[in-house]
């Protein structure tokens, strides 16, 4: 299979444009809409009745899921979503309004179709592993009136928006009808058709620009083995003959994505390898795809673009917990960061930061925080990482910026720039995270990382360590580090000048 396209070789806008254009952006959003409940809690039995874990409620979440999700990626992006879906008139279909009345780049268009259930999702979690999931639905096709006015709300929604995004659950909103009179609505108006297919009848879709099976969704629609990659491009060409459709982009789990186009000459593949470091949960994974595909191109990429745009979101939101978004700035970070080294990778601006350390945190891995200059890395730097490292499973080092350096050191310091300092201790083993702040103490970064462990050197006392009230509040503990005798930058820097 070819490498995928990339801007430089085609007339497409580049990465960063596209992503810039996300806040002008507007995606359809039509689809099977349900409630995910998430019961969080710990386990520390098992039941005397039956050998089951017994787990201790903790607290409860609840969020949007299926075509929801979809709508909350897009506009968790910058994006515009126009969200059409049916609920029932029960407790769940009200909470679905009340989840979306907080969503403010998100225009809801709810039918209510009356006898239908909202479907609930809900899934028992503890030490970061789904142990159960107990689901409430019906997946009877809608009522004559509900199909009116889904297509009537899906069809004014159209008028305004570069591409719509179809998310089949198989909960019965998207019926053949509905999909015929989307997608031929869709193609008069020349707007991109992307579907989620549940079906294994492919021929619903017909005419579609893109449609995203994954492996075993290939597989059923087309009778076809899909293990090899000339397996896969077998069933690829199956299944486009059926549905008719432009492109399929085939999501291959730890493998990564296949894009399948037609051309004049037949058809053209571009794979993209797995992008993910951690995979954590894989719920709503799909959804984060369909939306970033859905923005990407009503923003003007073509459709390879899109599908790497949408393979680096995929990475991210694979390690993230529950029915999980990404963010404009997290994809073109991820973006930045193909062809760079593992250090580079390191380093993350605040917002990552902070998101990276509270899943390591729902991992179950302690997060451990020290900071400083680090202008000319010597021995007892070096001790400071080292001990720190051991107080924790994850270390993130805050690193005072240039302007701040000078402000506490003086105009001749920095010796060396901020990037240069972040580079170097990003490359040592014992750290996890650099995170370059501004200010002249780290105490904003301190309380959003809320690191368990917050390490200084043994010249302070724990009154004086910044943040360490903070910490301590949180159940956190401060570690006072065993110094280097005579080891500071301003030794070096003397010794250097004579």
């Amino acid at each position: 299979m070819t490498p995928p396209a990339t801007p430089a070789d085609t007339d497409a806008p580049t990465d960063p444009e596209v992503i810039g254009r996300f806040a002008t952006a507007r995606v359809v959003c039509l689809g099977d809409i349900m409630l995910d409940r998430y019961v969080y809690g710990r386990v520390d039995r098992i039941s005397p009745e039956a050998p089951i874990p017994v787990i201790t409620v903790e607290r409860e979440a609840a969020m949007l899921g299926g075509v929801g999700n979809v709508a909350r990626n897009v506009a968790a992006l910058g994006g515009t979503a126009s969200l059409v879906a049916t609920i029932g008139d029960d407790d769940a279909g009200r909470e679905v309004v009340r989840l979306l009345a907080d969503e403010t780049r998100i225009e809801p268009d709810l039918i209510t179709d009356i006898g239908r259930a909202t479907t609930v999702k809900t899934r028992f979690v503890a030490a970061a592993q789904q142990l159960l999931r107990a689901d409430h639905e019906v997946s009877l096709p809608l009522s004559q009136t509900a199909v009116d006015d889904v297509v009537s709300a899906a069809r004014a929604e159209m008028e305004n928006a570069g591409a719509i995004v179809l998310s089949d659950y198989a909960k019965g909103c998207l019926s053949d009808n509905v999909l015929q009179a989307i997608i031929g609505a869709a193609r008069e108006m020349k707007l991109p058709v992307i579907v989620d297919p549940k079906s294994a009848d492919f021929t619903r879709y017909s005419g579609a620009t893109l449609i995203k099976p994954n492996l075993k969704e290939l597989a059923l629609a087309t009778g076809l083995p899909c293990e090899t990659d000339s397996q896969i491009m077998d069933a690829a060409h199956e299944a486009l003959t059926k549905s008719n459709a432009t492109a399929l982009l085939i999501t291959r789990s730890q493998h990564g994505m296949t894009l399948v186009t037609r051309t004049d000459d037949g058809l053209d593949a571009a794979h993209f390898p797995a992008r993910a470091i951690e995979v954590f949960d894989v719920s709503g994974a799909g959804d984060t795809v369909l939306a970033v595909l859905g923005l990407a191109i009503a923003a003007g990429a073509p459709m390879a673009q899109a599908a790497r745009i949408a393979n680096a979101a995929a990475g991210l939101v694979v390690a993230k917990i529950g029915t999980a978004v990404v963010r404009a700035d997290e994809v073109s970070h991820a973006l930045q960061s193909e062809g760079v080294s593992k250090a580079d990778r390191k380093i993350c601006a605040r917002d990552e930061a902070a998101g990276m350390a509270h899943r390591w945190k729902a991992q179950g891995q302690s997060v451990g925080f020290t900071n400083g200059c680090f202008d000319l890395i010597h021995p007892g730097h070096l001790s400071l990482l080292r001990q720190s490292k051991a107080e924790c499973d994850r270390l993130v080092v805050g690193l005072n910026s240039d302007s701040s350096v000078k402000r506490l050191k003086g105009e001749a310091r920095p010796l060396q720039s901020e990037m240069a300092r972040a580079l170097v201790l990003a490359s040592l083993e014992d750290v996890d995270m650099v995170v370059i702040f501004s200010d002249d103490t780290p105490l904003e970064l301190i309380k959003i990382l809320e690191p368990d462990v917050l390490v200084k050197g043994a010249d302070y006392t724990v009154d004086t360590v910044v943040g360490a009230d903070v910490v301590q509040a949180a159940g956190g503990r401060i570690v006072l580090a065993k110094l280097v005798p005579g080891e500071s930058t301003s030794h070096t820097v003397k010794r250097m000048t004579g």
